[in-house]
């Protein structure tokens, strides 16, 4: 099962449960028996990291509504990977591959827009002459040669 029918499934259970909103819309479909389906569309649910590429911050103090085990994918080795890896003496080398991860969902109804960050105002320093001197030139070779 895809990631997206693993989040779709958890939010028609949430707003079943009441813990998500429907958005009011109605969808027909046919499932494989060929009979005609409704169900109604849920309000979105991301992780934390989905809803700010989608530019919403979660709101200061929001849980998460559900924690749903979905793929995730990684490049590095696995621990049967390492472990022989490590008793032949050698580094283990990269191993993409998916695996099963809980991850945190926030809804809709628990994000805002993500302020924008204003720009950092680059101000003039202000150099200061704290000591000023003149360094012989010998002095300078006879400190590198040394």
């Amino acid at each position: 099962m895809t990631n997206e029918m693993i989040i779709f499934n958890a939010a028609q259970d949430l707003a079943e449960e009441g813990k998500i909103n429907y958005t009011g819309k109605v969808f027909k479909a046919v499932d494989q028996e060929g009979n005609e389906i409704e169900f109604k569309e849920t309000e979105e649910i991301h992780t934390y990291k989905e809803w700010q590429n989608l530019g919403m911050q979660v709101q200061k103090g929001q849980k998460a509504v559900a924690k749903i085990t979905i793929w995730m994918f990684t490049n590095k080795p696995g621990k049967a990977a390492k472990a022989a890896a490590e008793a032949e003496g050698k580094e283990a080398e990269a191993d993409p591959h998916y695996y099963m991860k809980e991850a945190a969902f926030f809804s809709a109804s628990q994000v805002a827009p993500a302020e924008a960050k204003p720009a950092k105002e680059n101000k003039p320093v202000e150099l200061e002459t704290v000591h000023s001197f003149i360094i012989d030139a010998n002095y300078i070779d006879s400190l590198v040669n040394a």
